[in-house]
């Protein structure tokens, strides 16, 4: 059985975890690659998918997007897990008190939820370096608020991210 981690990440966070979740699945004994979505041709190529992007603005990437979207047919009915990367900080709760890994969640998981009946659905905290920042994202961290909105840091919690790698390993072994 070979595995694909594909993921689409704007400043390699996502793609870190991505790379994460394709060695947890290969320590597990599983065949896996992690690949950009944008550069898997052939799906079919592949017997289970954990597919991941960076959301922005509520939504996966354009790419992750129109991956899925464009290949349904050879997903459904093949083991299928969705990511997301994105929140920033360590508070896991907003200033309203909501839980912020659950209002981060793209439409996406809702969408592709109904079309593919994924195995797990799951949100990580993201992580930020304003050295690689495109000049939108440095213009955005120059106003008063916008440190705050996108703080400095890597946030990733890695001990979560192998947990649920290590679920994915079980149930594919599981068959």
């Amino acid at each position: 059985m070979t595995v694909l981690v594909g993921f689409s990440s704007k400043y390699g966070a996502t793609e870190g975890i991505a790379e994460r979740i394709a060695r947890k699945l290969r320590e597990a004994g599983r065949d896996t690659i992690a690949r950009p979505l944008a550069s898997v041709d052939k799906p079919a190529d592949y017997d289970a998918f954990v597919l991941g992007s960076a959301v922005y603005m509520g939504s996966w990437r354009k790419e992750a997007t129109e991956f899925v979207r464009g290949h349904l047919a050879e997903l459904a009915g093949k083991p299928v897990w969705l990511f997301s990367s994105g929140p920033l900080g360590t508070d896991p709760k907003d200033a309203e008190g909501r839980d912020k890994l659950k209002e981060a969640e793209p439409k996406q998981f809702e969408e592709f939820g109904e079309a593919l009946s994924p195995r797990g659905r799951q949100v990580f905290f993201g992580a930020l370096d304003p050295g690689v920042l495109g000049r939108r994202d440095r213009l955005v961290r120059r106003i008063p608020s916008g440190r705050e909105l996108l703080p400095e840091g890597d946030f990733r919690d890695w001990a979560a991210i192998d947990e649920w790698a290590a679920g994915i390993a079980e149930e594919l072994a599981a068959g």
